[in-house]
């Protein structure tokens, strides 16, 4: 019986539960009832956000192509670490987001720190340190001195995005600037002209406008800002200009952001001279579904960080956005096939963890503890290479379809072996592949029902993970070990074990008459570097009396036991299979007379006998 100190009492949140009435209509099947929590203070997005009437051309589209990634780790994310990169982290990250094969890169605000500053100048003036098929693009805000700071850092990039923001929502407008349309509109327009002035007859420059918080704001207000700007710089299909739309405090649900996108997707002037793009935040935890449908609703461009970092609950996550259309047969146009060493230099720069549980990238996301689970990806794995060779093409060519792993670790530069793992939670088919994977084991299935057995006993009280070195240990011990120590010698129709005599039609069968049991089944299989063979034996042991040791109980009467042997000669592996069983009998037989007599577990966790 366990112990209620392995299970302590916690302190459980402070209040009540919800105790209101329950819903008038409510199903008879939902018993839910009214809270406490004041959501009455929110206003819902509907009343909030108004999109005129369009028909939804969206819903019924499905990405084909990539769109343009842009990530912000260098400017957003790094304005929302608490401690921003220095030099040398920055150098890093932008050296990781070219060998990732990103042609766009949003590299800082160099109007607002000197080191934003000073890195700019120093890909400026580096030979170079930007590939010629790359664009820098940096951030300033709608204000002459920020914009002519900036204008100085880029002096000497060949290929550069000046990106303009301005809050434009009515909050924004009133609370934080205190303008109303009409004067706001007049600022943006100000700073675009001295931004296009500055250009003048420059090449390789384009502009970029944002109007933050484009999500809470009139979409009538954002074509005209945006379709005036536009025009002002001159848009032309040569020399488009960028309009990116944010999500910058996600509040409604994706399909809403959608409506705006395609909105402003069919109504922008000189569309073919626009780049229409996205900026979602994360903060209702939908940042994913929001740049996923602007994409079908006519966005070009997204915009971005590695693993979704950036203010609050961050940035949209662009290796997450890729990795989606990579599994839907869609290339995604980066290289994230080491995303072990990308979320290492991401981590490293940023000072923050990537979650075990983060989609594709995250320590634990290829990896089943459940039975079930392990059970059907270790048969589709199976069933993969068998696929494989049907083709006669490379198990990393062969089309996907496993269970339980909608990609291939392996297009991630993971192994299999963390795919399954073993707890209290596992079953027979995680077992015996983690044996298989690890030790050629191919064990019968029956023996898997009886082993897993073994492990759910081991594990149970402990409830934590065992290795597959461990797994390893709890067979031998179980099985490998349970035969030593006893002398024997065979021929061809005779054996002899610990003094006692027995014959049959060949030397296994004479071991099992010798020992007196019956040898119910038996294969074997050659294993490991030394082609070691490992042999199976199920044996029924006591007559129909019931005598013997407890196994599983048999029509006959008597009880059925698992045996395993391991040699280098196929008859020694086989002979040691029959005193496997007889020995996992006898050890049995003694734990049933006196149960308080076996430790369960040893003090190392594994079994001990």
């Amino acid at each position: 019986m366990r112990s209620s100190a392995r299970f302590p009492t916690h302190h459980v949140p402070a209040g009540p539960a919800p105790a209101g009435p329950v819903p008038a209509g409510a199903p008879a099947w939902n018993p839910q009832r009214g809270g406490t929590m004041p959501s009455h203070r929110y206003r819902p997005a509907h009343e909030r956000v108004h999109v005129p009437a369009l028909l939804r051309r969206w819903p019924g589209r499905r990405t084909e192509r990539a769109p343009l990634w842009v990530p912000v780790d260098l400017r957003d994310g790094n304005q929302a670490l608490a401690e921003p990169m220095d030099p040398a982290r920055k150098q890093r990250m932008f050296d990781l987001l070219l060998a990732m094969g990103f042609k766009e890169i949003e590299v800082g605000y160099p109007s607002a720190s000197r080191t934003d500053f000073d890195f700019v100048r120093q890909l400026a003036t580096t030979p170079g340190a930007v590939p010629e098929d790359v664009t820098v693009v940096v951030f300033t805000a709608a204000r002459a001195d920020l914009i002519e700071r900036t204008f100085e850092a880029v002096a000497g990039l060949p290929r550069v995005v000046v990106h303009l923001y301005t809050a434009t929502a009515p909050q924004w407008r009133e609370v934080v600037l205190g303008k109303e349309r009409a004067e706001l509109r007049a600022l943006i327009t100000e700073a675009a002209t001295l931004m296009a002035r500055l250009g003048e007859g420059r090449d390789g420059l384009r502009f970029q406008f944002s109007p933050e918080v484009f999500n809470l704001t009139e979409p009538d207000y954002v074509l005209e800002v945006c379709n005036g700007l536009t025009r002002l710089w001159d848009a032309s299909p040569e020399r488009p200009v960028v309009h990116n739309l944010p999500a910058t405090v996600e509040i409604a649900t994706p399909n809403v952001y959608a409506d705006q996108i395609e909105y402003m997707d069919r109504h922008l002037e000189r569309r073919e001279a626009v780049i229409l793009s996205v900026h979602p935040h994360n903060d209702r935890g939908t940042g994913v579904a929001c740049a996923e449908l602007a994409v079908l609703a006519g966005a070009q461009r997204v915009e971005g960080c590695l693993f979704g970092n950036g203010e609050r609950t961050g940035n949209v996550d662009l290796v997450t956005l890729a990795l989606n259309l990579h599994t839907q047969g869609v290339d995604p146009m980066l290289d994230l096939s080491d995303i072990d060493e990308i979320r290492r230099t991401v981590e490293h720069c940023n000072r923050l963890p990537v979650h075990e549980r983060h989609p594709y990238a995250g320590d634990l996301v290829h990896t089943a503890f459940s039975g079930t689970h392990q059970d059907a990806i270790r048969k589709g794995l199976a069933r993969h290479t068998a696929t494989a060779a049907e083709l006669g093409v490379p198990e990393r060519e062969a089309p996907w379809s496993v269970p339980y792993l909608p990609i291939d670790p392996a297009d991630l530069g993971r192994d299999y072996e963390a795919v399954i793992r073993v707890n209290s939670q596992s079953g027979k088919g995680g077992i015996a592949y983690l044996l298989h994977a690890g030790e050629g084991l191919e064990l019968p299935r029956r023996l898997q029902i009886e082993f897993a057995r073994v492990v759910q006993e081991a594990t149970d009280d402990s409830g934590r993970e065992v290795t597959a070195e461990e797994l390893y240990g709890l067979f031998r011990a179980e099985y490998l070990d349970a035969g030593a120590g006893r002398r024997w010698r065979v021929g061809d129709d005779w054996a002899e074990v610990d003094g006692r005599r027995g014959t049959g039609a060949g030397p296994l069968d004479a071991v099992a008459d010798a020992v007196g049991v019956e040898i119910l089944s038996f294969s074997e299989h050659a294993v490991g570097p030394g082609r070691d063979a490992v042999a199976y034996v199920e044996a029924r042991v006591g007559g129909p009396d019931g005598s013997g040791a407890p196994g599983s109980q048999d029509g006959s009467g008597g009880r059925v036991v698992w045996g395993v042997g391991r040699d280098a000669s196929v008859l020694t592996a086989g002979v040691r299979a029959v005193l496997s069983a007889v020995g996992r009998a006898s050890a049995r037989q003694a734990d049933e007379r006196d149960p308080a007599g076996t430790e369960l577990l040893g003090a190392d966790g594994m079994m001990g006998r």
